[in-house]
């Protein structure tokens, strides 16, 4: 009769125990994912061996991973910025100079009108937008629209005649400094007939 009884304390302690497991574990017979996530856990949410697995690989970069691209980003970075900033710079003298044989057409023009080119009597530069009393046939609305002629830089384009070495005029910007001489951006930048 012992032997018995042990037997069925067994048999319903193993039966007590898959129900206990049952209750918790959800049905895996759906076909979305969500379910089939909490499927591949326990019944208290502990991750299983392949749910750990699934979450090893995908935990994210290892601080090797992320020092290497911030190194690559650096050295890209070194290399990209000195050419993208002197382009820059660049980009202004040309402009400056496009300017400059725009203001140098403007200045034939008025001297094909009026037979000479303005002088520093008449104001210079300033004669190609507003009319000098000596400027007979001057065109109406000017030789130039904005304003006085500036710079890549928001400086007044210079303007002397006569020029030296034997030029009807000298016309040229102070460059990047906006003071005459330097070297390199800030050197001046001449306009040449």
């Amino acid at each position: 009769m012992k032997v018995k009884n042990i037997q069925s304390e067994t048999a319903m302690k193993q039966h007590s125990e898959s129900v206990v497991s049952n209750q918790f574990e959800p049905t895996c017979h759906s076909e979305h994912s969500s379910v089939s996530d909490v499927c591949s856990s326990s019944a208290f949410g502990l991750a299983t061996r392949s749910s750990r697995a699934r979450m090893k690989r995908a935990s994210g970069f290892t601080l090797i991973e992320v020092m290497v691209v911030i190194v690559i980003l650096g050295v890209l970075a070194a290399l990209i910025v000195p050419n993208v900033m002197g382009r820059s710079e660049k980009a202004k003298i040309d402009t400056t100079q496009i300017t400059l044989k725009g203001v140098a057409g403007a200045l034939d023009q008025y001297k094909l009108d009026n037979g000479h080119f303005p002088t520093m009597q008449e104001g210079g530069l300033d004669a190609l937008i507003n009319q000098p009393a000596t400027a007979k046939n001057w065109m109406p609305g000017g030789y130039v629209k904005g304003g006085y002629p500036k710079d890549s830089w928001k400086n007044d384009i210079q303007y002397v005649v006569p020029g030296k070495d034997g030029h009807p005029f000298d016309l040229y910007s102070f460059g990047a400094d906006g003071k005459e001489g330097g070297e390199g951006n800030d050197a001046d930048i001449y306009y040449q007939p």
